[in-house]
């Protein structure tokens, strides 16, 4: 199977595993809050339970994958992540619907894994184009999820969890008809380690200069964006008095704005320009975006505050991505990612509680201000510190 044809398919299994997660990213906050009476601070506990569980288990899938393949380990998640939305269906009460997030988790973290695929299959020069496949998919899962979810909240919010399940079981059967392996020489003088969280190895990793700035780079814009996971869908609900339809359809903003930079222009932009340039442009447009959210005021202008936040991430995950990728031995890729991927999960875990936290006790503004007061620490960070990734 050709290179093109492969990179199809991974994108084609990633989009529609996302699709079934997007559509609950809209309804899960409203979800808790309206039928569970869950209070803010606990909803953040439920975003970031998703984000700990990826936290643990990347890494973990990293080795097995540099080890056994890629393709197993995608199978198996994929399963895992179909159950957990049956189980979002049943849940009636904080309990189960933590569970339902835990197993969530569990499956969504392949996407170190789908990462280390599409590393396995491009040059080191055509791997921004192929991480920026991976944001596409979240992109356009983005896009048509929440939008689904949303429709489908009006005849139930059990229904958005089997239909999610649904499409999730779909992309199982997707790759396991089309998709073909993608590791050609495996690791087979290593121990395989069952480490919940690997210290030794995530800091000697973290100690490679290139691979370690660029990794920190990542973690704290991940943490500025997550602090409105789950605060975005309650200050919609009850700041702007948005309906879940509404808010899918912001959601749908935000995903297709994503597809449309990882997508279209990403290839244009890395290049036309340095990543020094990319990287600070992208922190000035997340930036303006979180910081704008709660003071958008209507429909539209929260649409239009959200599209810049959409630029800024559309432009940043490829181009970080690829840097991590790119600085990494080829027979590490697996690993590298894995450990990258599983210290973003961590600023997702830290992002929702202190966004949810902050959000009852603070002020409803303050999750959003604080995602742009560390984008802009971020942007001083790269400005002192990452330069030296170009010498």
């Amino acid at each position: 199977m050709n290179k093109k044809a492969s990179l199809s398919i991974i994108f084609f299994t990633i989009f529609i595993d996302l699709l079934g997660f997007g559509i609950l990213i809209p309804i899960l906050p409203t979800f808790a809050s309206k039928n569970l009476s869950i209070s803010d601070f606990e909803i953040g506990f439920l975003i970031a339970v998703f984000s700990m569980m990826q936290f643990i288990i990347s890494p973990i899938l990293g080795r097995f994958s540099d080890r056994i393949g890629r393709r197993p380990i995608i199978l198996v998640t994929l399963l895992i992540t179909s159950l957990s939305y049956i189980i979002f269906s049943f849940s009636n009460s904080f309990l189960i619907l933590f569970i339902s997030r835990l197993l969530a988790g569990i499956g969504g973290s392949n996407i170190a894994v789908a990462q280390a695929y599409i590393a396995d299959i491009t040059s080191r020069e055509e791997r921004s184009k192929g991480m920026g496949l991976v944001g596409a998919a979240f992109g356009l899962g983005f896009v048509f999820g929440p939008l689904l979810g949303g429709l489908l909240s009006n005849y139930g919010y059990q229904v958005a969890g089997y239909v999610a399940s649904f499409f999730s079981f779909l992309a199982f059967i997707f790759a396991f008809i089309y998709l073909k392996e993608s590791l050609v020489k495996k690791k087979k003088n290593s121990k395989l380690s069952f480490k919940i969280f690997d210290i030794k190895n995530t800091l000697r990793i973290l100690s490679i200069p290139k691979v370690g700035m660029s990794i920190i780079l990542f973690f704290i814009v991940v943490f500025s964006f997550a602090n409105i996971y789950g605060t975005f869908s309650i200050i919609g609900y009850k700041r702007f008095g948005f309906t879940d339809q509404e808010i899918g359809y912001q959601f749908g903003v935000i995903g297709l704005v994503g597809a449309i930079i990882q997508g279209g222009f990403i290839n244009i932009l890395t290049n036309r320009f340095k990543e020094t340039k990319l990287v600070i442009a992208g922190l000035l447009f997340l930036m303006i975006g979180l910081g704008g959210i709660p003071y958008g005021g209507n429909f539209i202008g929260v649409a239009v505050v959200v599209s810049l936040l959409a630029i800024g991430t559309g432009i940043l995950q490829p181009v970080v991505l690829s840097m991590v990728s790119k600085y990494s031995s080829d027979i590490e890729q697996g690993a590298i990612l894995g450990v990258n991927q599983s210290l973003a999960s961590l600023a997702r875990v830290l992002g929702p509680i202190w966004g949810g936290f902050a959000f009852e006790y603070i002020g409803f503004d303050f999750p959003f201000i604080t995602g742009a007061f560390f984008t802009f620490i971020t942007i001083i960070f790269y400005l002192i510190f990452m330069k030296k990734l170009e010498t």
